[in-house]
């Protein structure tokens, strides 16, 4: 919260408390992602790939889906999408919807604020139809103008880990552990970051930028932490931020699955296209919220 006047104190204890908690909500995810990847991979043959090749990339199922999934108060689904879509399971869109959806802590920091409950809804479905408008739009674009869209087949991303001599538990089990440890490391470093200059600091940095408020909320947002989607609903809440304004950080912002995505996705120009892709879509959508409501 914003304390005025008074000088901003660092505490580490808490900060590496919120870090193992946050990435402890992960394992879930990242475990079942893997599992996933891994039994496609040995269990299920070409044919089964095949089929989920045409049924989920070429059509306009994937990022509805991945909208729908992205909605869910937290950004698991988010690490999972950045797993599938690394092995190319998941189309660019549905990944995009996945993560445009994703609003990590602001629903409960919503619901923990009576006066602010009926903003949940709006929020959901407008995040929702952005998600779901804008995959749509990517794939076909994708399907347009890069033919590699339509012929990708499923990739294996650890053919040089040694997974293949051990079964698919071992497999995924060592990929999720990988992933966790590289994840934790990164959430005490944004923790830190964040705890050295403080909320306040955050807070006056968006309130200053006025009517281009959704450029540095989605600048914000991109930070690969829930403490993104705390700052921008706690600044919301107490009017610093514009509805359109948390809109645009809240879209823009995936989670850790940014992170995941660079550190499970190979092709790091695809890695940056996808962020940008974010970005540009919450500060449009964010400023067209404020224009409209």
């Amino acid at each position: 919260m914003i304390t005025d006047g008074h000088v901003h104190e660092f505490a580490p204890f808490p900060i590496i408390l919120d870090a193992l908690i946050e990435t402890a909500k992960l394992l879930p995810f990242l475990f079942l992602a893997f599992w996933l990847m891994e039994y496609i991979e040995k269990k299920a043959g070409s044919k089964f790939i095949s089929a989920l090749s045409k049924t989920g990339k070429l059509t306009f199922a994937g990022p509805p889906l991945g909208g729908l999934l992205g909605i869910l108060p937290q950004c698991g689904f988010s690490v999972a999408a950045a797993n599938l879509f690394a092995g190319r399971l998941i189309s660019v869109g549905t990944l995009v919807a996945v993560f445009l959806a994703t609003s990590d802590e602001a629903i409960p920091i919503l619901l923990a604020n009576p006066s602010h409950i009926k903003d949940i809804w709006l929020l959901i479905v407008i995040k929702l139809i952005i998600a779901v408008i804008f995959g749509i739009i990517i794939d076909l674009l994708m399907r347009k103008f890069d033919k590699r869209a339509e012929t990708a087949d499923f990739e294996d991303f650890c053919h040089d880990c040694g997974c293949h001599e051990h079964g698919v538990l071992y497999s995924a089990l060592k990929h999720t552990l990988n992933i966790t440890v590289f994840i934790l490391i990164l959430n005490l470093i944004i923790g830190f970051i964040v705890g050295a200059v403080g909320e306040a600091n955050f807070f006056a940095f968006l309130e200053s930028f006025g009517v281009f408020q959704p450029a540095a909320a989605a600048l914000v947002g991109l930070i690969p932490n829930c403490a993104a989607s705390v700052l921008i609903t706690e600044l919301y809440i107490e009017g610093g931020l514009s509805f359109g304004s948390a809109v645009a950080g809240l879209c823009s912002g995936a989670g850790v699955g940014i992170l995941v995505l660079f550190r499970t996705n190979k092709d790091i120009k695809e890695n940056i296209l996808i962020v940008g892709l974010l970005y540009v879509i919450g500060v449009v959508s964010g400023s067209l919220v404020n224009l409209i409501l």
